[in-house]
């Protein structure tokens, strides 16, 4: 009897080892022949010459192939200037903020014109513009503050809905914001903003102390010298500004892209699994990428608001003297 249970005992461990090998096996199986999930997220990530529409399973996926240009070389640089999805889907966002706006223009002047307050939509677009221009641009910039406003709330919620937009169904989950062009040109605009305002308001002399700073109680030589050392320190900090800004919202906004398309990969790659643990792991899966939609969804305003605070305190910055 012992030697029987023995041999149960070991059949029974033989037969939960294969069955585990033939598990991990399969797993694998469609890893390297069926979903490759590396090359789905970059697939949905990265930048693109073709725009893929999906709407209905039912329907075949159609691709438009965006035109492409002939390179133009200018001082042994080449550059293209073919249009790619982010491009189009910038272009989107842009008509988007326009259109929004111009509707919430129309619709308090109609309601003014009836002697009527703000409600609905335009009322709460119009407390959005009045928070972005009174506490961000404003609050941050100083007295000046009004007249740099339209740019401040121009990124604000360019980049909201560029954020948000990545969020949307396909075909519509593409997000500018995500690509570091996109977000280096904004930052680069902020950058000549920040310099040539304070150019302006300080004067040459003023401004030339950004760069070559006083320091307080020295006189001579010595002042001279520690102003030709913080030089170099100053013109850095002047140049990682801007590179801070443009990579904080880009790393921000492809990181939650990425996890949240790895994590729905997950329930196609361990599809093969015995019933209920694909069963656990889909429900699981779906409860994790649910809860970082809504985190990606609050990430999107708060990247918005950091851009445009950011840019609104680099402005006042170089509005006064130091």
């Amino acid at each position: 009897m012992m030697q029987e249970h023995d041999q149960v005992v070991q059949d029974t461990v033989h037969t939960a080892q294969d069955a585990a090998a033939a598990v991990v096996h399969d797993a694998v199986e469609q890893a390297e022949h069926g979903l490759d999930l590396g090359e789905v997220i970059l697939h949905h990530t990265a930048d693109s010459w073709t725009i893929e529409l999906h709407p209905f399973e039912s329907l075949p996926l159609q691709t438009i192939h965006l035109p492409r240009f002939a390179d133009i070389h200018v001082f042994g640089m080449t550059i293209n200037l073919s249009p790619t999805k982010h491009v189009v889907f910038m272009v989107l966002v842009a008509v988007l903020v326009f259109f929004v706006m111009w509707l919430t223009g129309r619709m308090l002047k109609k309601q003014r014109a009836g002697e009527q307050a703000p409600k609905g939509f335009a009322a709460a677009m119009e407390a959005f513009v009045l928070w972005v221009r009174d506490d961000i641009a404003i609050a941050n910039i100083g007295p000046n503050g009004a007249k740099f406003a339209p740019l401040i709330m121009t990124l604000f919620f360019f980049i909201l809905f560029s954020n948000v937009m990545g969020l949307m169904p396909p075909p519509l989950n593409v997000s500018p914001s995500s690509n570091l062009a996109v977000t280096a040109a904004l930052a680069i605009l902020v950058f000549f903003t920040v310099e040539i305002s304070g150019m302006i308001t300080l004067g040459p002399k003023g401004y030339l102390r950004t760069i070559f700073p006083v320091v307080p109680g020295m006189t001579g030589v010595g002042a001279v010298v520690m102003a030709i050392a913080m030089a170099p320190i100053e013109i850095i900090g002047k140049l990682v500004k801007p590179f801070a800004l443009a990579v904080r919202l880009f790393g921000n906004m492809t990181a939650g892209h990425i996890v949240i398309l790895a994590l729905f990969g997950l329930i196609f790659l361990f599809g093969n699994l015995p019933y209920g643990t694909n069963w656990a792991i889909g429900i699981t899966t779906t409860a994790l990428v649910t809860a970082i939609m809504m985190l990606e969804l609050f990430v999107a305003f708060l990247q918005a608001y950091v851009f445009a605070l950011l840019s609104a305190v680099f402005i006042g910055l170089m509005q006064h003297e130091h």
